[in-house]
């Protein structure tokens, strides 16, 4: 009974490991493969190999070490392509209110402004290097000054030039009047 059992459970299995294939064969010819390539720039599109369908989409030089757009999608408000420094800083400020707040709620919210102030001053202070303020200031001064007598001297030139348009043109409009009441004028009494 053993060997007749072995027997049936060998040829069940070979008859239903085979209908697949039966199966795909009775259904005619497989479908040919599909592949598509992103080549970028002037980049040669691939050769199709037997009977594989290949498509090539053609990006500008510019997008080959990009993500690609359909990863990079970004909701309006979203911090999912946000770094975590910036996230940690807004977290930050959650919920602040009170003492060390500089908010206005809470009984000690005034004390954390000269905190807040003395950090934006550090950082601004850091950002400028070696310089201080009055060396930026007359920096500024002397840009602002190099170039105001150049605007100046355009802008009275053009002004000039506007104003001897208009001469020119009243006294065009005033010459072309004159003919036309040259005929002697006869007084009405």
């Amino acid at each position: 009974m053993t060997k007749t059992h072995s027997a049936l459970v060998l040829a069940f299995f070979a008859l239903a490991s085979a209908s697949p294939a039966a199966a795909q064969a009775a259904n005619g010819p497989a479908e040919p493969r599909v592949k598509q390539v992103i080549v970028y720039g002037s980049d040669p599109c691939p050769i199709s190999e037997g009977d594989e369908i290949l498509v090539c989409a053609r990006q500008g030089e510019e997008e080959r070490y990009r993500i690609p757009k359909e990863l990079r999608r970004e909701e309006i408000g979203s911090t999912k392509n946000e770094s975590w420094t910036s996230r940690v800083r807004s977290i930050e400020y959650v919920g602040a209110s009170g003492t060390q707040s500089c908010s206005p709620v809470g009984a000690g919210g005034f004390t954390g402004c000269f905190s807040k102030i003395a950090k934006e001053a550090k950082a601004e202070r850091q950002a400028m290097g070696d310089k201080s303020w009055s060396e930026l200031v007359a920096a500024a001064r002397a840009k602002r000054l190099g170039t105001i007598d150049k605007d100046s001297e355009e802008i009275e030139a053009q002004a000039k030039a506007e104003e001897k348009a208009k001469a020119d043109a009243a006294a065009r409009a005033s010459a072309a009047e004159a003919p036309a009441t040259g005929a002697p004028a006869t007084e009405a009494k």
